[in-house]
């Protein structure tokens, strides 16, 4: 029998996956800096240096993400998205407390 903490992490996982999909995300991680550490072929007019000299994706005077479209709000450069973006998981901690501070 599984203990009630499980059945609860269980039941909170099954509601964020409902609740946070593609169709809803809303791209609210595409608000954050993301620094380029390694090589996926981001294009050049993507990228910017910050007032330390690291390279980071570029966004738009309003905080979004350059790459990011505005009419679907997906990822323009999806296949070349740096590995940050990669590695941020739908619906996990991170992307959560992003949507907590992002949406009303």
């Amino acid at each position: 029998m599984k203990s009630k903490s499980k059945m609860l992490t269980a039941l909170a996982t099954t509601a964020v996956e409902t609740t946070v999909s593609c169709a809803t995300c809303q791209a609210c991680c595409c608000r954050l800096e993301v620094m380029l550490i390694t090589d996926t072929g981001v294009p050049e007019r993507f990228i910017e240096e910050d007032a330390w000299g690291s390279r980071v994706m570029a966004r738009l005077e309003d905080g979004w993400c350059a790459a990011l479209d505005r009419d679907t709000f997906l990822c323009s450069i999806y296949e070349n998205r740096p590995l940050i973006c990669r590695e941020f998981s739908l619906g996990e901690f991170e992307c959560l407390t992003e949507r907590k501070a992002c949406l009303p």
